[in-house]
């Protein structure tokens, strides 16, 4: 009896297992125009619905990354990256709901860009650099690792250190941006980051990372923050809120680039520095496009203790008075004025 009632359950729950699964089935597909399911930002996305039952079709609406769409639509205004077509499909009194995935590249690739060092400065040897930012002609660093991270105020021609408080030691300090006289320093995967006041360095205020899980880099345009965490993703934050809101995906004509790392705004364009290699990406915040490369391969050979997995280029900052870019490096010596070469 009892084995009797053991096979009953067994063949019960196999049958209401196929029963829902065959509820699963789909009747409908989305078909494209994507080859690879990728297709470049100037070309027109065209959809249909596959429908192998040749069942009666009342309606569909077609929406992209949340908007609605026709069937044909110029992908010109659309953010690059993984997005998601959904199909609402009414048929026969029913409705059902079908989604499809493609990948929305670049239409160009990447100028390539080199430049020329106009100054050289000394650099603490000992911070590995994660962030850096120019304020009111001084410039500000926050360093990582756990137990030697750091949020320092530096004059920038000197090394000298005007202003510096520790990160707690469970803490692995990441990217820094200044705005509205707040300084918002990211950490690495504490989960959160931090809010100092510019002068006195207090910190007023800490906040909760949302769907991005790491902290890595961190700019503003003066209305918005802007922050990587290690993806291709940058995400968009309100400042008074602290909230994501958003993000765009970093691609090229190719597909994505990830590791993105620190983050620099600088006139109208976010620049980043690749995790580990030694290029500064420059990307179009409204759509995610890399829109140029700046070749930085040949300055690693100045510093002496680079390594292409540790002591790495990361550190980017825009001084608007000299109107000339900043690089550095993790425990570099030196602290490079730049001038971007458009080749």
């Amino acid at each position: 009896m009892k084995l009797f009632k053991h096979l009953t359950i067994i063949f019960l729950a196999a049958l209401l297992f196929n029963c829902g699964s065959a509820e699963q089935k789909k009747n409908f597909n989305i078909k494209t125009n994507a080859v690879n399911n990728a297709i470049a930002l100037n070309k027109t996305l065209e959809l249909s619905i596959s429908n192998p039952k040749n069942l009666e079709i009342e309606s569909v609406k077609y929406s992209l990354d949340g908007k609605e769409i026709d069937k044909t639509v110029a992908l010109s205004n659309f953010k690059l990256g993984l997005q998601n077509i959904t199909a609402i499909v009414k048929y026969d009194g029913e409705t059902e709901t079908v989604t499809q995935n493609i990948s929305i590249v670049n239409d160009t690739k990447p100028k390539l860009y080199s430049y020329e060092i106009i100054n050289t400065y000394p650099h603490d040897i000992t911070s590995y650099t994660q962030g850096l930012e120019f304020f009111n002609g001084e410039l500000y660093e926050s360093t990582g690792q756990k137990g030697e991270s750091k949020l320092r105020k530096l004059d920038y021609k000197t090394g000298e250190v005007l202003k510096n408080i520790d990160l707690a030691n469970q803490y692995f300090g990441e990217g820094l941006t200044i705005l509205n006289n707040n300084i918002y320093q990211l950490t690495w995967q504490g989960g959160k980051g931090f809010v100092y006041n510019v002068d006195s360095f207090e910190r007023t205020n800490s906040f909760k990372y949302g769907e991005s899980k790491e902290g890595w880099g961190i700019c503003n345009d003066g209305k918005l923050l802007y922050k990587s965490d290690g993806t291709e993703k940058i995400w968009f934050l309100n400042p008074e809120t602290l909230v994501e809101d958003g993000n765009i995906q970093v691609y090229t004509n190719k597909g994505k680039i990830g590791r993105l790392n620190e983050l620099e705004w600088i006139n109208g364009k976010i620049y980043a520095n690749i995790y580990e290699k030694n290029g500064i990406a420059i990307i179009n915040p409204k759509n995610g496009a890399t829109e140029a490369v700046i070749n930085f391969n040949s300055i690693v050979k100045k510093i002496p203790n680079y390594s292409k997995d540790d002591n790495v280029l990361n550190g980017i900052a825009y001084n608007p008075e000299t109107q000339t870019i900043f690089v550095t490096g993790k425990r570099w010596d030196k602290l490079f004025e730049v001038k971007i070469i458009e080749e």
